[in-house]
């Protein structure tokens, strides 16, 4: 397959999305924006969802990764600042709504958001590990809280409110975060 189709079908999904949120995204509009038949998008992707679920993990998961910086509060930092980056997107910011909205109302949403979500708090559990392998951590941290913590104030600070996340408010949350995930105790069931 060739990787400029599948870049410019990637991009249309996300400008159609933007524009029309996932309920009103149509495969062939995609197709028509990015200027290829509904077969070349066909071949790659069968439904809706599954189109979603793949360009969603290929462009949020590598641009969020962090190398280890050698402290929890480190990695918290840099795991912030991509986040922010990621967030500050036009596209992202109007996306990522409608995303939180439909994967109540569609099944097949839902089931291509989740292994992305699942990959993210991945990378979490990565930071967590290293600073448990470092000795900054318990073992018995709370990693699922972990990932609470670490993408929910900024996420609820520039998607829902659409406040500012400059590098002041990046550095407060990142040694507020690091503390709050020192302070959790023994890891609690994910639901």
């Amino acid at each position: 397959m060739q990787p400029a189709v599948t870049a410019a079908l990637t991009r249309a999904l996300f400008e159609e999305w933007a524009e029309r949120g996932y309920a009103a995204l149509s495969l062939e509009n995609v197709a028509r924006r990015a200027g290829v038949g509904k077969a070349a998008l066909y071949r790659r992707w069968r439904s809706k969802g599954d189109m979603a679920g793949d360009c969603l993990a290929a462009v949020g998961i590598t641009i969020t990764e962090v190398e280890d910086t050698g402290s929890l509060r480190g990695d918290v930092r840099a795991l912030l600042f991509a986040i922010r980056r990621v967030l500050r997107h036009p596209l992202v910011r109007r996306i990522l709504p409608d995303v939180h909205a439909e994967i109540a109302r569609s099944p097949d949403l839902r089931a291509a958001v989740r292994p992305f979500q699942a990959r993210r708090r991945e990378q979490v559990r990565l930071v967590v590990d290293r600073a448990i392998a470092r000795g900054e951590l318990a073992p018995s941290v709370d990693h699922a809280l972990a990932a609470d913590l670490i993408g929910a104030p900024i996420y609820w600070r520039q998607i829902v409110t659409g406040g500012r996340a400059d590098g002041r408010y990046v550095e407060t949350l990142a040694t507020a975060v690091a503390a709050a995930i020192e302070a959790t105790g023994p890891a609690t069931p994910e639901r």
